[in-house]
Formats: C-alpha cells, structure tokens, sequence
C-alpha cells in the first residue's frame, strides 16, 4: 500500500495494489475508487481530504488477539 498526499491541492491517493486499472466509480464528488479486471480495488483518491478530515490520517498499531 503507499499513500500519497498532495497539498496543493489537498487530495489524497491510496494505492492498494499495481494492478492496472480498468474501472473508475465516482462514490460521491469527492470520493473517486479505482477497480482491476478482477475486481478488486486498486487506487482510493479523496479530493479536498484535509478539509473533509481523511488526513492527516490517525495511524495505531496494536498486535492480533
């Protein structure tokens, strides 16, 4: 996974996996999900993501129960 914040102009991408793109779904204006052939979710990018409250993101580590 690699996550990429630009400040410019305040957009966030999350890359889940290299798999191509084929398939791009707008949730809502600001919430864009990207699909691979098989499905599976490729690229996350939240459009004003400081401003909407996606970043900076709270990150906490805990071990499996």
């Amino acid at each position: 996974m690699k996550t990429t914040y630009f400040d410019d102009d305040d957009t966030l991408v999350i890359r889940l996996s290299d798999k191509p793109i084929v398939r791009e779904v707008s949730q809502d204006w600001n919430t864009h999900v990207s699909y691979a052939a098989d499905g599976s979710v490729v690229e996350t990018v939240i459009l004003e993501a400081a401003k909407n409250g996606a970043w900076p993101l709270h990150v906490e580590h805990r071990e499996a129960a």
